[in-house]
């Protein structure tokens, strides 16, 4: 997993994406394993980013299960981790950092 947590963080960082965070959720209430969210520059940005990380991670055996876009947000489903492309407006708007850090512990 960290092999493919690095690889996605790693093409996101040589395209530009900004303020990338990878989100450990094991141990949490939640749909998938990792999160990992970065801000884009404009729509375009996030369009080829999403083309980038398609063109890396497809040969590699990644499977995009489903991808939800828009201008500000594009979510990418690949089974146990999420990727989120933000705005710089939605990832302020939507504080999805503070979010997941508010799950409940599987443990507890």
């Amino acid at each position: 997993m960290s092999k493919r947590l690095e690889t996605i963080e790693k093409v996101l960082n040589e395209k530009k994406a900004e303020n990338i965070e990878v989100i450990d959720l094991t141990s949490k209430e939640y749909i998938v394993d990792y999160v990992v969210i970065a801000t884009t520059l404009n729509p375009k940005h996030a369009f080829a980013l999403l083309n980038y990380l398609k063109t890396d991670l497809k040969p590699l055996g990644e499977e995009f299960l489903r991808v939800d876009d828009d201008d500000n947000w594009t979510i990418i489903d690949l089974g146990d981790v999420f990727i989120h492309l933000m705005s710089e407006e939605y990832r302020e708007k939507y504080t999805l950092e503070e979010f997941l850090s508010e799950l409940e512990n599987k443990n507890k």
